[in-house]
């Protein structure tokens, strides 16, 4: 069964994805032509996790959708509570990305190598914890989920309106998307992705 909430759950994956991967790249690109990397677009960038996937896609999969496959799939428990710390932790998370990010402004080069490293490990936890979601818990959820259950997941997920999966902003966050589009590289972007900002 196709419902809308598992098309928004799935676009919001490959929206996230796509940030994801443009935020390595910019960061890749200023360390091959040793510049500095546009902060700005690198705080638009983390501002969009924290407001986006964290606050809205996260916060509607625990609290709706992982309580009522847990009563379903009694097996899928163990995953259900990783999944769960993931999310609890996510903020935390973003926030620790944030302060790092300064630092690597504020302090310049001496930081680099640690902002980057923070950012692969961010990614690569957060890349495979959509991969258990979309291989494990959308599979299972698809199978084992009531029409009833689907019609709160529908009209749930679809007020969440991420501009990165094709919804208009809103207007107070329409400068953080142009911001985005305008700069990050691809895929999320259309820019180069870093400016010449030599310390």
């Amino acid at each position: 069964m196709r419902t809308a909430a598992l098309d928004v759950i799935r676009d919001e994956h490959q929206a996230l994805a796509a940030m994801l991967r443009s935020l390595k790249m910019l960061l890749a690109k200023a360390r091959r032509e040793n510049t500095m990397p546009d902060f700005d677009v690198l705080r638009a960038m983390l501002f969009y996790v924290d407001e986006f996937p964290e606050r809205l896609h996260h916060t509607k999969e625990s609290e709706l959708l992982f309580p009522r496959l847990r009563q379903r799939a009694p097996a899928l428990a163990a995953t259900l509570s990783r999944l769960n710390e993931d999310h609890a932790r996510g903020e935390a998370a973003v926030r620790d990305l944030e302060h790092a990010l300064l630092a690597f402004e504020v302090m310049g080069e001496s930081r680099r190598a640690a902002f980057e490293q923070a950012v692969d490990r961010y990614v690569a936890g957060y890349l495979e914890h959509m991969a258990v979601e979309e291989n494990e818990i959308l599979p299972a959820a698809q199978q084992l989920l009531t029409a009833a259950d689907w019609a709160d997941l529908d009209a749930a997920f679809a007020a969440n309106r991420d501009p990165l999966t094709g919804h208009e902003p809103a207007d107070e966050y329409r400068e953080l998307f142009h911001t985005i589009v305008n700069n990050a590289p691809a895929p999320i972007g259309l820019g180069g992705g870093s400016q010449d900002r030599s310390r």
